[in-house]
């Protein structure tokens, strides 16, 4: 443990709420990091080397003080951290007066101390565990054994089945979002749902993982009741914090190299559905996820377009178009579908059959349908 301008800060304003004298931190070079006088910041002070080196108090009266260099009449005593001598705090003034305050001081710069290495401790271990469940959930070249050691580093049971959940925050318009708002979600996360498995898995991008316990009976996991567990968190941020969040619950996969493939599909999940839903399940946009994975470059991903390239190019104010998504979403339905565009059916069989002229494909045939049905999923 080191002593940092953090901590000498924290003890001299700690301190000094208590004594009315001004309080001074040297680190174990003896320059003197912390002050309640900020002109002697940065300066060598010899009384804490000669309490450093000799594991002593040392007080320092006039006569001594116009011998030794940075010095100030006061008394000056070594911080114990761990049965070693870390740095001093030393208090101005006539020894005779500020030697009472002493053992106080020195007893409030190491308890300051052992809560800043216990904070430490706790993020790190905090961060490792992180480290370790984002290890299990993003893909990679790890095998069934080093899946297991990792289980058994977080106590983990690797039995359980478990979905990768991610949730993406977005913060309320005008309002900046910070590592502190991601830390607090992962909290609420946390708690009371205490078998959750929570890493941010990206600051930028305000991304944050959830390895889900979930119960499977013989027609899979329910996803009613993870949506009921969703909307009660979402409540209680709506209520708490100055953010909203979107969640996408991933498939279930079996084994520990399924969260991998979990991870996988809830992220497709996350970016590749149009809907407005705050709540996302891989089972409700299976075809968008499927077809997220083509790339834009990819010849078959251009054939897939073509027969839409041809109806956008004859529809410059997009009726077509727009009559053929609401088409789709009413499951082919003529009457749904006349409803919702507030149209007569002689009208729309019109529409049909200019879209099958722009695009030659024929919309009865189960071939053609489906094409054109995969090519509305690739782009909306």
């Amino acid at each position: 443990m080191q002593l940092n301008e953090a901590i000498a800060k924290q003890i001299v304003e700690r301190s000094m709420k208590i004594i009315k004298y001004s309080v001074n931190v040297m680190d174990e070079q003896g320059i003197i990091i912390g002050s309640g006088d900020a002109q002697r910041i940065s300066a060598r002070h010899e009384g804490a080397l000669l309490a450093i080196n000799e594991n002593r108090i040392v007080e320092i009266d006039n006569a001594t003080a116009k011998q030794l260099r940075g010095v100030k009449p006061g008394i000056n005593l070594p911080i114990i951290f761990q049965d070693k001598t870390i740095g001093v705090v030393g208090i101005s003034g006539n020894p005779d007066d500020v030697r009472f305050y002493g053992g106080l001081v020195k007893m409030t710069a190491e308890l300051i101390v052992e809560q800043a290495e216990l904070i430490t401790q706790i993020q790190w271990n905090k961060r490792h565990r992180e480290e370790s469940i984002l290890q299990l959930a993003l893909p990679s070249e790890l095998t069934e054994t080093q899946l297991h050691s990792i289980t058994q580093r977080l106590n983990l049971d690797p039995i359980q089945p478990r979905i990768a959940v991610l949730v993406k925050v977005t913060p309320f318009e005008g309002q900046p979002l910070s590592l502190t708002h991601l830390q607090r979600l992962v909290h609420l996360l946390e708690f009371p749902e205490r078998d959750n498995l929570v890493a941010i898995v990206s600051v930028s991008k305000n991304e944050i993982l959830v390895l889900k316990s979930i119960i499977l009976d013989e027609s899979g996991w329910s996803c009613q009741l993870e949506k009921k567990r969703a909307k009660k968190l979402i409540q209680r941020i709506t209520l708490e914090e100055k953010f909203t969040i979107r969640i996408a619950f991933g498939n279930y996969f079996p084994d520990l190299k399924g969260l991998s493939q979990s991870f996988k599909s809830a992220k497709a999940t996350l970016e590749s559905s149009n809907s407005k839903d705050n709540i996302l399940f891989y089972q409700d946009h299976i075809l968008p996820v499927l077809l997220h994975g083509l790339k834009q470059d990819c010849w078959s991903y251009q054939q897939l377009l073509q027969p839409l390239e041809k109806l956008r190019q004859n529809d410059p104010k997009g009726v077509l178009l727009k009559t053929l998504k609401l088409f789709f979403s009413r499951n082919c339905d003529i009457a749904q579908t006349c409803k919702a565009l507030y149209i007569h059916r002689n009208t729309l069989r019109y529409r049909l059959e200019k879209i099958e002229q722009e695009t030659g494909l024929n919309i009865n045939k189960i071939d053609d349908k489906t094409r054109l049905y995969l090519s509305i999923m690739t782009v909306t």
